[in-house]
């Protein structure tokens, strides 16, 4: 009789921020790492926002997420535009 033995290493795990209560399960340490690392920068801009510019950056940012396009143009007029973001 042959059995199979589950290869060792890793199976999934469960991120849990102590902050917000977001929750995230990863499937590879990879993910996992990449989330834990995403998530705490994303606090870390946060935390220097004033309530006006979370209002702000919220807004702009469902407002691109949901048009990608609209963010590629952005970012590519941003890329001509002269140093100091000046209009010419």
């Amino acid at each position: 009789m042959t059995t199979t033995t589950p290869a060792c290493g890793w199976d999934q795990a469960v991120f849990r921020c102590g902050r917000c209560g977001t929750e995230f399960t990863a499937t590879t340490e990879a993910d996992y790492l990449e989330v834990v690392g995403v998530h705490g920068d994303a606090h870390a801009v946060w935390d220097r926002l004033n309530a006006i510019e979370r209002d702000g950056i919220a807004s702009i940012l469902r407002t691109i997420l949901s048009a990608p396009e609209l963010a590629a143009e952005l970012l590519a007029l941003a890329d001509r535009q002269p140093a100091g973001g000046e209009d010419r």
